[in-house]
């Protein structure tokens, strides 16, 4: 069996924006976000654009957003330019909630997201039940 190689990250800390990112044991992302502020969305924004480009697997990802209150509109805008690029494939994200602003927020991202055969996207409420989510077999969309 040939083993998989995992892309590097390309992603460095930065103490001035309100989110980090490591790499998944599985070669997806976990990503934490502690505030919604413009620097915060648009570092986001440029790190999911450029990390789509090479994009060449089912990946699975996971949003940690328990420590957020809301999703301001353009954090909203944001996720769907990202969510609807072209060049997003065959990706699992799972997004954890427990507040209802953002909750409602992150449903209204998943009904208007429409790339085909791009993100499958599940929201929860604990990181246990998005894990499980997480780890269920990935099949090819066509």
């Amino acid at each position: 069996m040939s083993e998989t190689k995992i892309k590097p990250l390309n992603w460095e800390p930065d103490p001035s924006i309100g989110y980090t990112v490591k790499r998944r044991s599985d070669g997806g992302l976990n990503f934490t976000f502690t505030d919604t502020s413009p620097a915060t969305m648009d570092h986001w924004r440029k790190f999911s654009l450029e990390h789509l480009l090479d994009s060449d697997r089912l990946t699975r990802n996971l949003y940690d957003l328990r420590q957020l209150d809301n999703l301001p509109e353009e954090a909203i805008q944001y996720a769907l330019e990202v969510n609807n690029d072209p060049n997003v494939r065959n990706i699992r994200l799972a997004a954890v909630a427990t507040n209802e602003n953002v909750r409602e927020a992150m449903r209204k991202i998943g009904a208007l997201t429409t790339s085909p055969g791009g993100v499958e996207m599940g929201l929860f409420s604990n990181l246990e039940e998005a894990e499980a989510w997480l780890n269920r077999p990935l099949t090819i969309t066509v």
